[in-house]
């Protein structure tokens, strides 16, 4: 998730339709794990996320927010109330009023509730643990469905947030008009080996080399394989 809300750029297209051969991507991604850093040691999977609801309400949290109000937010909620149960409990008002710090709180605050009962009167309370049962879910979209395969499930998935689209698509690891298209090429695409930790590459990468306006590409270690570069260099 970014730090902070920002516009995404105009998509970057390769100079090639067809993108990356797949020779390519093994190279990109090679070296991306050689450069980048990958999730700590407190985020493999469930044994250190041991709470799928508070990870589904913080992604719906994360919308416009950064990271830090998300964070903050979460916290003062779960404070208040930590199952779905509790917290449909509680007034409409306390939820909006604990989570103000990320942002169109009264919306969220509605989302949440929805979130609830849905949780409540269709799965038993309980967090489904597949793409397509999470995206069931009011306000949940395949980004925050694959956070939460990634991040509390342990699932081998590379979410695509605003830095993952527009990085895969300016190198040419895909060739996609939408994040969701994005997400499913990168399914097919990226090399099993580098899925667990190829979100976090691919948002750093994104962050200090690959940045939206101005990317470094002179100085890029995968400008030989980067179809952007290719048609601009």
């Amino acid at each position: 998730m970014a730090d902070k809300p920002t516009l995404m750029a105009a998509r970057p297209m390769p100079a090639s339709g067809n993108g990356l051969s797949a020779e390519e991507i093994e190279i990109v991604f090679r070296r991306l794990s050689e450069r980048m850093p990958g999730r700590t040691p407190t985020a493999k999977g469930p044994k250190d996320q041991p709470n799928p609801f508070r990870s589904l309400v913080s992604c719906l949290l994360s919308a416009q927010s950064r990271d830090v109000n998300t964070a903050a937010a979460t916290t003062a909620l779960f404070a208040l109330a930590t199952t779905p149960e509790a917290m449909l409990d509680l007034p409409e008002d306390a939820i909006a009023a604990a989570i103000k710090p990320c942002g169109l709180y009264n919306v969220k605050a509605k989302n949440i509730r929805r979130l609830c009962r849905f949780l409540i009167d269709d799965l038993g309370g309980v967090v489904p643990r597949t793409r397509e049962g999470l995206m069931r879910l009011p306000g949940i979209g395949r980004k925050c469905a694959d956070i939460v395969l990634s991040f509390t499930f342990g699932e081998d998935v590379i979410a695509v947030d605003t830095h993952v689209d527009r990085v895969s698509n300016r190198i040419g690891l895909t060739v996609a008009s939408t994040a969701d298209e994005t997400a499913r090429q990168l399914e097919d695409r990226a090399p099993r080996w580098a899925r667990c930790d190829g979100h976090f590459w691919l948002i750093q990468f994104g962050k200090s080399v690959c940045v939206a306006r101005r990317p470094k590409c002179e100085t890029c270690f995968v400008n030989d394989h980067c179809r952007y570069f290719a048609a601009t260099g």
